[in-house]
């Protein structure tokens, strides 16, 4: 039979690529054989295949089974005595005898992780919390009438409610659907995407922008590929960079050298180790949004056109935030040549090579950018995986992302209430010694220091006080650093904000949490409690803010930062209606 089968190979073509036991397999196929009875090469193989080895093929079958398949203690099943001599199917006839040994135990390791978590106190709780748009900052949680206040929003200036921005998004919603349809290159480019980019790179002074799903996504694709198509390529990160920036250097391959926290002199250090042909992308942040500090721009700028460094700016937190035109930190360092139209050449903003900010806080909506020159970001574009295999955001989003942009460039009566109210929660905490972390910036950490405590301190908010404030634990900050963080917004108003206070000396009493005296006693820790620790100013001054002009006109005994907050409260419902009328 097998010089029949090899005399068979020879001619036939289908044969030249079959193997014995492929043929041998097909002789019970009806259909096969039936064709193959037509065939003056096949017919004489099947027959003497089908004649000599019907009963050992079944014999084989039950010996493979047998080996690789021991019997368990209580079965008594054994292989035929004929079975034993024939040849067990190899793996490259398409029969692999599955491996020996115990498979991994996938959900051991899954509850091994999450008891970890558990252990130290670090696993995520999510509370189920409904916005509620016509009522922000109060929100429901799963039942309608359970109401709560949101302290702890990223949507800083409650864009996610703007009118204007609502419109905008139920038109184009109406008219173009709920989804893109694809990724930009294939059915995702539209209008909407064209004129969200122009946007973006105007208020950048920037010659091009692109979007992205997320921030997140910005940085882990830009970075990500920059650091590995430059030959080389070294990226100086901030030790307290957000974990978008970690991602997208890890998956550079790129080597990294990290600088202590807003250290200008570490970072010096470590790029005077470099050779100055050596490509390098200094990445850092505007805004921490965990502790609040802001990060020195100039000084960096400074740096790296001294050691031939790109800059990397995440502006994630401070965009709408920040600067006359919303366009963040690096703007607002050079207020009044924005403010009055001047030439953006020579400014802070123009310096950084590369800046990256979202359009899901202070916008209130979702989605990621990055802004810089026309080449630099066409590189990306053609490049980055994580642009180019990534569905496009949906027009409404874009459109409404678009709205909130160019309505914050010209209305600057969000931030600046933003800004009088963290200020003022900021000086009524300290005056009941609740630690607040100093900084320079609207966010407002106060200091617990043990994860399970302010787990409790959340919770206790939550039900007794109806007020949400997350906990924030590791690995978002560091083992020991837990805290409480505030984000006020221009909806908080005098009534929330008594409210607030009196809740968190609630609960600080309560659960026996050190005050700023207490840190103060052991010598200070992170910025609370420290000695002869210099005042932070805040980076909106005075006169940014009005404060000057309405003492000078202050003809009441109420301070003038209750003054200018309602003259804003009064002005922002007026602006709202005229520019959405105007659209």
């Amino acid at each position: 039979m097998e010089a029949l089968l090899r005399q068979s190979q020879s001619v036939c073509p289908f044969m030249k690529r079959a193997s014995v036991a492929t043929i041998r397999s097909m002789s019970t196929s009806a259909r096969i054989v039936d064709a193959a009875k037509r065939c003056p090469m096949m017919k004489p193989a099947l027959a003497a295949s089908a004649r000599g080895t019907r009963g050992a093929a079944l014999g084989g079958c039950r010996a493979y089974h047998a080996a690789t398949n021991p019997p368990r203690a209580n079965l008594h099943t054994t292989a035929p005595k004929e079975a034993q001599a024939v040849d067990l199917p190899s793996p490259r006839d398409g029969y692999a005898p599955p491996p020996q040994g115990s498979k991994y135990d996938y959900e051991g390791f899954y509850k091994t992780e999450l008891d970890k978590k558990h252990k130290d106190k670090s696993y995520r709780y999510f509370n189920n919390i409904n916005r509620l748009a016509q009522e922000f900052p109060r929100a429901h949680m799963s039942a309608p009438e359970e109401r709560v206040t949101v302290w702890c929003s990223n949507d800083y200036l409650g864009m996610g409610r703007n009118p204007h921005v609502l419109k905008q998004m139920h038109e184009t919603l109406d008219r173009y659907g709920a989804g893109a349809g694809g990724t930009r290159n294939i059915s995702g480019h539209n209008q909407h995407a064209i004129a969200l980019e122009k946007s973006l790179a105007d208020l950048h002074a920037k010659e091009s922008a692109l979007v992205f799903t997320s921030c997140f996504v910005a940085n882990d694709a830009t970075l990500a590929t920059l650091g590995s198509k430059m030959p080389n390529c070294v990226i100086l990160s901030d030790s307290m960079n957000h974990a978008s920036m970690i991602q997208g250097i890890r998956h550079s391959g790129a080597k990294k050298l990290v600088f202590k926290h807003n250290d200008v002199a570490d970072l010096e250090s470590k790029l005077a180790s470099l050779p100055l042909d050596v490509p390098k992308i200094i990445a850092f942040e505007s805004v921490y949004s965990m502790c609040g500090s802001v990060g020195p721009i100039a000084e960096i700028c400074d740096l790296a056109e001294k050691y031939g460094a790109i800059t990397f700016l995440d502006e994630v937190h401070a965009v709408g935030m920040y600067g006359p035109n919303g366009a963040g930190v690096a703007e607002h360092l050079d207020y009044e040549t924005y403010a009055n139209g001047g030439s953006p050449r020579g400014t802070v903003q123009d310096r950084v090579d590369i800046i990256t900010g979202t359009l899901g806080k202070a916008y209130g909506c979702v989605g990621g950018y990055i802004a810089g020159s026309s080449q630099m970001v066409d590189t990306i574009r053609s490049l980055a995986p994580g642009f180019i295999f990534t569905t496009s955001l949906p027009p409404a989003t874009m459109a409404g992302a678009k709205t909130a942009i160019e309505y914050q460039a010209s209305y600057q009566g969000d931030r600046r209430l933003q800004q009088l109210h963290t200020r003022a929660v900021k000086e009524q905490l300290n005056a009941m010694d609740i630690p607040v972390i100093p900084n320079p910036s609207h966010i407002i950490p106060c200091l617990v220091g043990n994860a399970e405590v302010a787990k409790k301190a959340s919770d206790l908010l939550l039900d007794k006080h109806q007020i949400y404030v997350q906990a924030i634990n590791y690995p978002t900050v560091p083992v020991g650093q837990e805290r409480l963080r505030i984000t006020p917004t221009p909806g908080h108003t005098r009534e929330f904000r008594e409210h607030l206070v009196q809740a968190l000396d609630s609960v600080w009493n309560e659960l026996g949490i050190k005050r700023t005296s207490d840190w103060a006693r052991e010598g200070g820790f992170i910025g609370v409690g420290e000695k002869d620790a210099q005042a932070v100013q805040p980076l909106w001054t005075d006169g940014q803010l009005g404060l000057t002009e309405v003492v000078k006109e202050m003809k009441t005994g109420q301070g003038a930062l209750g003054v200018l907050e309602n003259i804003l409260e009064q002005e922002r419902p007026q602006v709202q209606q005229a520019v959405a009328a105007a659209a």
